[in-house]
């Protein structure tokens, strides 16, 4: 009867994992990947009278947005007919002012910019009129998109300033605007801009690790075993090593620090080799491995295959995460100078991110360590972790979108 009893227990938990798994599988996009940032960029060359600029705006955003029906690939014939309509919709959601008043945003040409795997954006030239000199600070309200989709974020690059010492080739991420940062103020005539760049791109990584769906599995993955420390079973011989829960929190809490650090020092080398070019991998074997990554962690929290050292786990999967981040900056290279800055910014903004969600994950799991729920959360957190992990793995090696998701929510009834 106990033995029945347990069964039925673990049928439960098996149901709820299936409903969950089945959950994701439907709500998260297709072949779903941390790397294809939803995200709109505002250019600015800044004259000693006159301010120039453009948008750059993926044609998936402008299907979102308006539905004007671009493809990938498309040619500016193709997005002639609808560029009234497109910047009729720029100039309700994006706008340009100082302490003399509002700019007129006079729009000039349109070009298309071939973005790789990030997809292509047309670019919208323009100037802002009724500018007697520059004025500092400049304001801007850009709200492009994020009514529809909270995720999104506009990048603000400030391409040529020459009274701040910025010339050509080198571009400084100034500003990062979302849902909650519409309307923010940039300086245009003092050297702060670096700083402000730098700013920027530590929330550009926090946001990342934030939306990064798979980061944030790999992370749980490293998380589920943190409480447990493991020790030599007396009854059995010498060397065999057994996981007991953790007794003191610090020394638990240090361990996980110290094995997150090493994936985030692995994601920086290869992010900083990918971003200067000297190493490149096709986003496709990337990928696949980033999802395959999740399911060997989490099966070595089921059984052990690295004793005591984890951080070779973090720190070798690391290396195929950064490739990964990579694609964050890739063909909107933030290069000369200040190409340092934006990478550091970036690696502090993502280490930031981590620790928040240790933060936030690890104290539960300490608190439940030593309950009988904890065994079940992570043997069955971890074939949650592998299930999807799969799925994924799946999905972007053979490029295919696979329909399990949709099956087993219409199996149970919730589809």
């Amino acid at each position: 009867m106990k033995s029945f009893g347990m069964w039925n227990k673990t049928k439960g938990l098996i149901g709820i994992l299936a409903v969950a798994f089945g959950f994701i599988a439907v709500m998260l996009p297709s072949k779903a990947s941390a790397h294809n940032p939803e995200q709109s960029y505002i250019y600015l060359r800044v004259y000693e009278n006159s301010i120039k600029g453009r948008f750059e705006i993926t044609s998936d955003d402008l299907n979102r947005a308006l539905d004007v029906g671009l493809e990938r690939g498309f040619e500016l014939p193709d997005a002639e007919p609808h560029l009234e309509k497109i910047r009729s919709h720029m100039l309700e959601n994006a706008a340009f002012s100082s302490s003399q008043g509002p700019y007129k945003i006079k729009f000039t040409e349109a070009s298309i910019l071939r973005g790789g795997e990030l997809g292509d954006y047309l670019q919208l030239h323009f100037d802002l009129e009724e500018l007697d000199e520059i004025p500092e600070p400049l304001v801007i309200d850009y709200r492009f998109l994020f009514d529809k989709y909270r995720s999104h974020r506009a990048m603000l690059v400030i391409e040529y300033n020459w009274k701040a010492g910025i010339h050509e080739n080198e571009s400084i991420p100034s500003l990062l605007f979302g849902p909650g940062d519409t309307k923010q103020e940039l300086s245009l005539t003092k050297g702060a801009s670096i700083w402000l760049g730098f700013y920027a791109m530590v929330k550009l990584g926090v946001w990342h690790i934030w939306i990064g769906i798979d980061h944030i599995l790999f992370l749980l993955a490293l998380l589920l075993p943190s409480v447990l420390m493991f020790g030599k079973n007396e009854e059995l011989d010498d060397i065999a090593m057994v996981r007991e829960p953790a007794d003191r929190f610090r020394p638990a809490l240090m361990n996980v620090v110290k094995i997150v650090t090493f994936f985030t020092i692995a994601h920086s080398i290869t992010l900083s080799l990918a971003s200067l070019e000297i190493i490149n991998l096709p986003s496709r074997l990337v990928e696949s491995i980033i999802a395959i990554s999740i399911a060997l962690a989490a099966l070595h929290n089921i059984k052990p295959i690295f004793l005591r050292t984890e951080w070779l786990i973090a720190f070798g999967f690391g290396l195929f995460h950064g490739f990964g981040f990579a694609s964050v900056l890739a063909d909107k290279g933030f290069g000369g100078d200040y190409l340092i800055y934006s990478l550091l910014g970036f690696n502090v903004g993502v280490e930031l991110g981590q620790l928040a969600i240790i933060c936030l994950v690890f104290p539960v799991l300490y608190l439940l360590r030593k309950t009988v729920v904890y065994p079940k959360l992570l043997l069955f957190g971890s074939i949650f972790l592998i299930l999807v992990s799969i799925y994924w793995f799946v999905e972007r090696a053979f490029e295919i979108d696979l329909p399990i998701g949709g099956m087993i929510l219409r199996t149970l009834g919730l589809l």
